[in-house]
């Protein structure tokens, strides 16, 4: 087992510093970094406040968060990493009941949806199918493919949302029932799909309509909202606390590496897919610095970065949606910064 490298007092007094601008000008409310190794107690710098809704609450290590695309790495990306009767190779139609050998998506494996190498529809749109009563999974890979599987890289959450189908049928048990398991095992207390309730602790995020309430404490991706909250690609509220539990128990069984997690971790990091020069998809996982850095990001401004090498990690929680969508895009100079400092041996 290789030594962790700690974090570097100026390194994480700049990231408390950005994050303060991104506050200050009005950028998101506020937010929280979480900091550390696989072998320390986690660090955590925060700024500004949870919400207006929330008075003068500060956000902390406790605050809930809405993780969005984070799920497929809390969530899915685990269970399917530890689920007896599925492998990489393995066509979805094989875990799917009622999903027909002549359907366009049915031919597509695990390890093409979790490289985003699928081909099926970019558009996840699952409100095109009210009224219908045939069931989702069929719907999903009754839709023609947009590109030949395994051909090249494109973002895609219904993969995700049928590998969230499969698991349940496979289990017998839904979604957030098996995730729940999960982390209660890897001691994340916080973390669960929600709806959750409203209060001072959990983030609110965009207002939809002038005038109308904010979501808060219900999935921001509607497409989530429309499966009840519980889905394969979205749904998932956590904790900058639980967020550090997760990424200090993936690295340490990393460090390991024989078997469970860690194993599936080392096979995730491995290069699947070409994003562009110098940044790759693995399973799941966006993968740069030669393959040695794994990260994803969330919509709703949330994301978190493993260097494994190192055994140091970092994540972010923020509710950079609150005042518009493409407020998010104003995230780009902290979350740069966060991958240049994980990365920096």
């Amino acid at each position: 087992m290789t030594s962790t490298r700690p974090w570097n007092a100026d390194t994480i007094a700049e990231l408390r510093q950005c994050l303060d601008l991104l506050a200050d000008d009005g950028a998101l409310p506020g937010g929280v970094i979480a900091y550390g190794t696989r072998d320390s107690r986690p660090g955590f710098a925060a700024s500004g406040i949870v919400a207006p809704e929330c008075g003068d609450a500060r956000p902390g290590p406790d605050t809930v968060y809405d993780a969005a695309s984070l799920t497929k790495v809390l969530a899915t990306w685990p269970l399917v990493g530890l689920a007896d009767g599925i492998t990489v190779d393995t066509p979805v139609r094989n875990l799917l009941p009622g999903v027909q050998d002549q359907a366009p998506g049915g031919k597509v494996t695990v390890e093409q949806i979790l490289a985003h190498t699928s081909g099926l529809r970019a558009e996840t749109r699952l409100d095109q199918y009210r009224g219908r009563t045939e069931p989702l999974a069929e719907l999903i890979c009754g839709e023609p493919l947009i590109a030949e599987p395994g051909a090249g890289h494109r973002y895609i959450n219904r993969g995700f949302i049928l590998l969230g189908l499969a698991l349940a049928h496979l289990h017998g048990r839904r979604l957030d029932q098996l995730a729940a398991d999960l982390w209660q095992s890897l001691g994340m207390t916080h973390t669960t799909y929600g709806p959750v309730g409203r209060s001072a602790d959990v983030a609110p995020t965009e207002q939809r309509l002038p005038g109308g309430p904010r979501l808060w404490g219900t999935p921001h991706d509607d497409n989530a909202t429309l499966l009840g909250g519980v889905a394969g690609h979205a749904g998932v509220f956590t904790t900058p606390a639980d967020l550090a539990t997760f990424a200090s128990g993936l690295l340490a069984a990393y460090a390991d590496g024989s078997s469970g997690l860690g194993a599936w971790l080392r096979t995730s990091m491995e290069p699947k897919a070409e994003i562009e020069p110098g940044l790759h998809r693995g399973l799941a996982w966006i993968l740069t610095d030669g393959g040695r850095i794994a990260y994803h990001h969330g919509f709703t401004g949330t994301s978190l970065y493993l260097a494994p090498a190192t055994g140091r990690y970092l994540a972010i929680c923020t509710n950079a949606v609150y005042h518009h969508q493409d407020n998010r895009t104003r995230l780009a100079p902290l979350r740069n910064l966060a991958l240049k400092a994980v990365t920096a041996d």
